[in-house]
């Protein structure tokens, strides 16, 4: 398929319920609102194809954007390409799936530790969000790193942008969730922690409470 085609199929799919959705999560005005479902079958259609990838993210429209990061190659991905997307981004749900692109790639241990640093709220999101990611999906990271990543979260989780502080959570959840030796470091980080409070705007979403979201999560696993 060609770009124009692609962004013909995503303005067909487009619905005015997720058009609200989105509009409520804040995602500026350029996206048609196609359902994540109708996106992953595109994905299936499409498979692999990076140039289309590219071209997709070109045309700023949020929904061709999020098509692109499932589509784009990790292998052909650059480290100067995803730093111009996650700055590029202005729209919290998007980052998350730069992140799970670049989970994938090559570099991401570098590029998330660096974008971990970054004072900007989408791009230290993303950071956090690709550790996510990546612990999910068996990104060769040690634990010895992932101390450390809980060391950084503890002392800096309540003084983070809102979106990171989001991102920072999960990937706390995500260290006690995917690595078995580090379960009890995770709680009690949780537990030092405390509350963590998002601005989720006018929508219903929550920020899970890490302690039980961990504990569920194992028990879920040993059954």
């Amino acid at each position: 398929m060609i770009c124009n085609q692609v962004m013909a199929e995503l303005e067909k799919l487009g619905n005015e319920r997720n058009v609200k959705t989105f509009e409520r999560h804040g995602a500026g005005d350029n996206y048609y609102g196609v359902s994540f479902g109708d996106l992953g079958k595109l994905k299936k259609k499409i498979k692999t194809d990076h140039e289309l990838a590219l071209e997709l993210w070109e045309s700023g429209n949020i929904d061709a954007r999020i098509l692109a990061t499932m589509i784009a190659d990790p292998d052909a991905c650059t480290a100067g390409t995803v730093d111009r997307w996650i700055n590029e981004t202005t729209f919290h749900l998007l980052v998350d799936y730069v992140a799970g692109l670049v989970a994938r790639t090559p570099f991401a241990i570098k590029q998330m530790e660096k974008w971990m640093k970054s004072r900007k709220e989408y791009v230290r999101q993303c950071g956090y969000a690709t550790l996510a990611a990546g612990l999910r999906d068996g990104l060769d990271v040690t634990d010895e790193d992932c101390r450390r990543y809980l060391e950084t979260i503890e002392k800096e989780i309540h003084g983070s942008a809102n979106r990171a502080k989001y991102a920072m959570n999960i990937a706390l959840i995500s260290i006690g969730i995917y690595r078995p030796a580090l379960i009890e470091a995770a709680v009690d980080a949780a537990k030092r922690i405390g509350k963590v409070d998002v601005d989720h705007g006018d929508t219903s979403c929550r920020t899970p409470d890490a302690v039980p979201y961990i504990e569920k999560a194992l028990k879920r696993r040993e059954r």
